[in-house]
């Protein structure tokens, strides 16, 4: 399949609801794919809960600043937990799915209290606004707990949400005291245990119901792999989308933005590093960051400036030389197991996402910026899938059976097999919350005004 065919299905944002469906063969004998009835459900649940936690923090902080489109950001956020219903619907029918949205709905209400008791330094509102977050906590483990027959038990599900809401209310408080940095490290790590969540949530489904997903598993090497692929991706698309709002509102926080989204540069450099060796981590770090970084802050600049030949020069950027440059350093990565004109296409519609929903946030139509970015998060669940898959299919030796897999072959790319790292660092170095490790420093221009 195509890349651009595997980033069209995961266009809408409703996601694929079809995915809980399986309709995938997978025998333990075959060779290992990351498209698997279980690493399906997998990526849903990976979309729809990151979705949710990216879009709470972003109406909390914009609502927070008075921001002209907190509206619609707040209107996308009940629209991801309305859109998960039908997705519950369809593995524990209309009755379940009911007390599901009843319960997930009802608590993005609080958020609007903790703005509030934010604004106005009030201690009883706050408090009140924090019992419900428990209340919720307690209410929906209860849900997950009977839901899974156990199989995702009361004190677990706890745990992970009890995490979840402090990541929350953490990243929220950090960013009203000003300390963005702080803020913007509790935001990546309440990104990635989003994946953590669902990661658990599936395998309890899974469990409950391996007959359904045809007894395949969701911790594969190739799923962990699609998994943490698609956790970079939908991150990095998160961040840049904010970091373009916030270079053109000046915003205090926009260099903390680009430094969160440099770190995640950082850990998807470090992951081409862990599969093609230190020459393929190189030479994505120069694509990614003269011709897809550097470009969305000319861009900034340009827009602030309304310098027309600017801003269509940093869009040919975005549009073309960096899908270009980096289409065709997949497919040779990838020895063509990803065609470099799949990617290609596939590249030059995520930047066209990118560049719309900023257009649109200029233009002052949040509605269409803000559906523009679920679309263009959606969108990001492809490329795990698409290149995971290309990655596995060309080493399939190493993402066979259950176990991690171990260090890599010689590939066009410098050879992985010459490096003392190898795929492991892959989940030790990136799938952890821990952001151990050299981060390379990415020099912004920084807007005066």
């Amino acid at each position: 399949m195509k890349l651009k065919k595997a980033f069209k299905k995961l266009m809408v944002p409703a996601l694929g609801l079809t995915l809980l469906f399986p309709t995938v063969a997978g025998a333990a004998n075959a060779e290992p794919t990351v498209n698997t009835p279980a690493a399906d459900l997998r990526a849903t649940l990976d979309q729809l809960l990151s979705e949710h936690f990216v879009l709470a923090v972003t109406s909390m902080t914009k609502s927070y600043d008075g921001a002209k489109d907190a509206e619609e950001v707040t209107e996308a956020l009940d629209q991801n937990a309305a859109d998960m219903t039908p997705a519950i619907a369809s593995v524990y029918g209309d009755e379940a799915a009911g007390q599901f949205e009843d319960i997930f709905r009802g608590h993005n209400d609080y958020s609007a209290d903790l703005v509030q008791a934010a604004k106005e330094d009030n201690d009883k509102l706050r408090k009140e606004a924090e019992m419900e977050v428990d209340e919720f906590v307690d209410e929906f483990s209860t849900f997950l707990d009977t839901a899974t027959e156990g199989n995702l038990p009361k004190e677990a599900a706890e745990e992970v949400l009890e995490v979840h809401e402090d990541q929350v209310l953490t990243t929220f408080d950090e960013y009203t005291e000003g300390n963005y940095e702080q803020a913007y490290t509790t935001f990546r790590e309440g990104h990635k245990h989003m994946f953590a969540i669902s990661k658990a949530l599936s395998n309890a489904i899974v469990m409950q119901m391996p007959d359904k997903f045809e007894n395949t598993k969701v911790d594969t090497p190739a799923a962990e792999l699609r998994s943490t692929l698609n956790s970079l991706a939908s991150e990095h698309f998160a961040l840049s989308s904010l970091g373009l709002e916030k270079g053109y509102d000046q915003s205090e926080d926009y260099d903390f933005v680009n430094w969160a989204e440099d770190r995640n540069t950082a850990d998807f450099k470090a992951a081409i590093g862990s599969i093609y060796g230190d020459e393929g981590a190189t030479q994505f770090e120069k694509i990614w960051q003269e011709d897809h970084i550097a470009a969305q802050a000319d861009l900034v600049v340009a827009s602030l400036s309304e310098n027309e030949e600017a801003m269509t020069m940093a869009k040919e950027r975005l549009l073309e030389t960096f899908p270009q440059n980096f289409g065709a350093f997949l497919g040779t990565a990838t020895e063509e197991n990803l065609p470099t004109e799949a990617a290609t296409d596939a590249l030059m519609a995520h930047e066209k996402q990118v560049v719309g929903s900023f257009d649109s946030y200029m233009s002052g139509d949040y509605k269409a910026s803000t559906d523009q970015f679920r679309e263009g998060y959606a969108f990001m669940f492809g490329v795990g899938e698409s290149l995971g898959n290309a990655i596995v299919k060309q080493m399939p030796d190493k993402f066979a059976g259950e176990s991690m897999p171990g260090g890599m072959p010689k590939t066009g790319m410098g050879g992985a097999s010459e490096q003392s790292s190898n795929l492991t660092a892959l989940w030790i170095t990136i799938g952890s919350l821990a952001f151990a490790g050299s981060a390379f420093a990415i020099r912004r221009k920084v807007v005066n005004h």
